[in-house]
């Protein structure tokens, strides 16, 4: 009888037992899961399976409290992090650490007193105010870039260190993605003295260009100084502006200037009339010149991507900057065409930044005798030419001024820019690109040089090189839009 029972309780516990297995074998060997309507969707298990458990929002406190070393797969390297949600502030396998930020020798073109970081993610204010402690520095301003899927930091520095030395201390810390100086920029203007007339208009073939298109609805962002949108040239052109720089807001030369090389529309003609600008000020006046740096710059790029610019235009120029290097490179996968003056420090000048980058179109300047502007930086990078010796531009209180530099060579692009991609706007950054170099006009020694880049633009040509063959005609009067 005993052995019976014994027998009797043998065999529960095997069935249980087996119950048990075949549970577990099909929870773990289905990968399917059926949601209803046909539907399946393919799930992942951890290694090492967990009890489940329902998961409650985290507050601040518990994202505070959440381990550096997470299991959570790290975001791609343009993935925003949902609004309130702070990610760990430690670099991932997507965002590794750059190399060092310390200035080269000789660098002094950045704020004395300042350093920009970076960090993944969004960290929590508890994470920011503890590594203010650790380095001893005070956050001036922050904010999260969608271009990058980082958090980026202005600091100052209270106590007397140099930039280089708070840098390499801060390049200690596994939290900071990366870390640099906040670099100065100059806009690029020379001093002209007397001039002529509007002789752009003829050199680029404007008037047979704006037969095929005048830049409509395409949105052109201007980094620079603040642009006088009461004058005549540019009344109704802005579509909308940002001030990161701070101040008054009040116009400035070279803004105003920029603008209307690319959307003139009253006593001038510009390149692109019907394009609508995107005014970023995010160089502040000084005198009779202006100074951006590294994070009202990188404001400016994330704030223009946001408002949808198809081209951004960049008429400034300073030292390589990594972060903006970065964002450059995400704003032209997006499909922005950046464009950028070559600079004015003259042939013995190495190349200046951002015209170096390989995401940009380095402009130089010529003058009404497709003479090359002498202060003009040279090198394999610049791109292209257009005028920007002695050509008439509105400056503020409606005025208007002769000026020089490869400032407006570099607008004149952005605007033939625009032109293309109303008849074209589905071409790639790399496609405009090929389209100004090809259909260029051949200056200097034959073939693409250091001077004069691929040549001498000509809108003209380049929108008959992306039109229809009607659109070929030498003179024809097709007003097609090319799409």
């Amino acid at each position: 009888m005993q052995l019976t029972r014994n027998r009797q309780i043998a065999i529960a516990v095997s069935a249980l037992a087996a119950a048990a297995f075949s549970a577990a074998f099909s929870g773990a060997a289905s990968a399917q899961t059926y949601h209803g309507g046909g539907r399946y969707t393919v799930q992942s298990a951890p290694a090492n399976p967990q009890p489940r458990k329902v998961v409650k929002p985290r507050g601040p406190s518990e994202a505070q409290a959440r381990p550096v070393q997470s299991v959570t797969p790290a975001p791609a390297a343009n993935a925003v992090p949902a609004p309130g949600v702070d990610e760990p502030a430690q670099p991932t396998t997507q965002l590794p650490r750059q190399t060092s930020g310390v200035p080269v020798a000789g660098e002094r073109r950045f704020v004395a007193n300042e350093v920009v970081i970076e960090v993944a993610g969004r960290p929590s204010q508890q994470q920011v105010d503890a590594m203010a402690r650790r380095h001893g520095l005070n956050r001036q301003e922050s904010q999260s870039f969608e271009l990058s899927g980082t958090t980026m930091f202005r600091w100052n520095i209270p106590d007397g260190r140099s930039v280089a030395s708070v840098i390499r201390s801060l390049e200690a810390d596994s939290t900071i993605l990366s870390v640099q100086p906040n670099y100065r920029y100059t806009l690029q203007q020379s001093k002209s003295g007397q001039g002529g007339l509007q002789y752009a208009v003829e050199k680029l073939h404007l008037t047979r260009a704006h037969e095929l298109a005048r830049g409509d609805r395409v949105l052109v962002a201007i980094i620079d100084s603040g642009i006088d949108v009461d004058h005549p040239e540019l009344q109704g052109a802005i579509e909308d502006s940002f001030n990161p720089a701070g101040g008054d807001g009040s116009p400035h030369s070279h803004g105003t200037s920029i603008a209307g090389a690319i959307v003139a529309k009253s006593k001038l003609i510009g390149v692109a009339p019907n394009a609508r600008i995107l005014a970023v000020r995010a160089f502040d006046p000084t005198a009779a010149s202006a100074e951006g740096t590294t994070f009202s710059i990188l404001k400016g790029l994330e704030w223009a991507t946001g408002k949808g610019a198809r081209v951004i235009n960049m008429s400034f120029a300073g030292p390589q900057d990594p972060i903006m290097a970065r964002l450059l490179a995400a704003a032209s996968k997006r499909g922005i065409v950046l464009v950028a003056a070559a600079g004015n420090a003259g042939p013995k000048s190495p190349p200046l930044f951002p015209a170096s980058d390989p995401n940009v179109i380095a402009v130089t300047a010529t003058d009404s005798d497709d003479k090359l502007f002498q202060g003009s930086n040279r090198g394999h990078h610049v791109a292209v030419a257009a005028p920007g010796v002695r050509v008439l531009l509105p400056i503020p209180g409606g005025n208007y001024d002769m000026t020089t530099g490869t400032s407006f060579a570099a607008a004149h692009i952005s605007g033939i820019a625009a032109l293309i991609l109303e008849r074209e706007p589905g071409l790639s950054p790399d496609s405009v690109r090929r389209v100004l170099l090809s259909t260029a006009h051949d200056l200097g020694p034959a073939g693409r040089d250091k001077d004069f880049g691929a040549g001498l633009a000509d809108a003209f040509e380049a929108l008959r090189a992306v039109g229809g063959r009607s659109d070929a005609v030498a003179g024809g009067n097709s007003q097609g839009s090319g799409r």
